[in-house]
């Protein structure tokens, strides 16, 4: 699996920049079937703790750090025991992302990307896109109004 959230079409499955998705194809290819020692993925969800009034997130695939792709991280939200999210600050520390929001004052899940065209930008040091996830299994609700 490719992530290619940032060369994705809003209207269109298909996307058509096909050399980025090639590419990072062949990354994990050379990766996991071949053995290669390469970083071909980018940042995947590993696991959550909570801090106080903010949801701690760790990750897979991070060995050089984790980035912005452009101004302030994008595309999180996180509810509290009412299973209402809402969108969310997310800050990177180290190789963990702190996510809060003023709304939450007990954390329970946290989503990424979770919409069908997400605007999202958590990267990798080896400029690969972060994989869109959920810390939780509640039955599907719809996303947060913008």
């Amino acid at each position: 699996m490719a992530v290619i959230t940032d060369v994705g079409e809003k209207d269109d499955i298909h996307p058509k920049k096909k050399e980025p998705v090639g590419a990072r194809l062949a990354l994990a290819a050379r990766g996991i079937a071949y053995g290669e020692k390469i970083e071909y993925s980018g940042p995947i969800y590993k696991g959550m703790k909570v801090r106080g009034d903010k949801a701690v997130l760790r990750f897979e695939h991070v060995d050089g750090g984790l980035e912005v792709g452009d101004g302030q991280l994008k595309g999180f939200a996180i509810c509290g025991p009412d299973k209402k999210f809402v969108w969310a600050k997310a800050e990177i520390e180290g190789d963990k992302v702190m996510v809060s929001s003023p709304d939450v004052a007990q954390p329970v899940a946290v989503r990424y990307g979770w919409a069908d065209f997400p605007v999202v930008n958590l990267w990798n040091k080896e400029g690969l896109p972060a994989s869109p996830f959920r810390t939780d299994d509640f039955p599907m609700i719809t996303a947060p109004k913008k």
